[in-house]
């Protein structure tokens, strides 16, 4: 496996910002760095998935990238350095609904980061889009997402047993969301007043 630091990035110009990280528009040449996170053995159970070859995730996020319901992000520090991967999938605008999904790169767990992102990515649902709910799924076991996303907003809403199959065990799904509602009435800066 190619060591993450060794993957080759370009320059990327910021479009949205939090307060400690920016996104930059996900693109075909960040299938090394996609590869890279989904391949690590945390994210890859986390999330539920299993490394894929390279050139199926460079495929996938060009169709990703053809999609119209989507925007996706690489998560990055102000530095630049690129420390995840960020989306605002199924949205859907006459129902003003959609999903986030969110991943962050092993050695950025644990630092706030996702929080920091996920805030971004709602001022822009709900500050810039017509949105009024967005959801997020995650292991009823994956702590660290779930502690993100509650201090991003979410509220859990339910849980869907025994959901998914992962290692040989059914794993329950828990079920977040937030509201336009719940978002305006969070007490902290929006992206635009960074």
């Amino acid at each position: 496996m190619q060591d993450e630091d060794d993957v080759p990035t370009a320059e990327r110009v910021p479009c949205r910002r939090g307060r400690r990280t920016a996104f930059a528009p996900l693109d075909v040449d960040d299938a090394e760095l996609v590869h890279a996170w989904r391949s690590e053995p945390v994210a890859a159970h986390e999330l539920g998935v299993w490394p894929r070859s390279l050139s199926a995730v460079r495929e996938r996020i060009e169709r990703d990238l053809e999609d119209t319901d989507r925007d996706d992000f690489v998560v990055l520090l102000p530095d630049g350095t690129p420390v995840g991967h960020i989306a605002l999938v199924d949205q859907d605008m006459a129902d003003g609904t959609a999903s986030v999904t969110i991943m962050l790169a092993e050695q950025w767990r644990g630092q706030g980061l996702g929080t920091d992102a996920l805030d971004a990515l709602l001022d822009l649902a709900f500050g810039e889009l017509p949105l009024h709910r967005i959801e997020a799924g995650t292991h009823s076991d994956n702590t660290a997402c779930l502690t993100a996303l509650a201090n991003a907003g979410f509220v859990q809403e339910g849980t869907r047993r025994s959901a998914c199959l992962h290692r040989g065990s059914r794993k329950d799904l828990a079920v977040l969301g937030i509201l336009r509602s719940e978002w305006e009435a969070l007490d902290r800066p929006r992206a635009w007043d960074l």
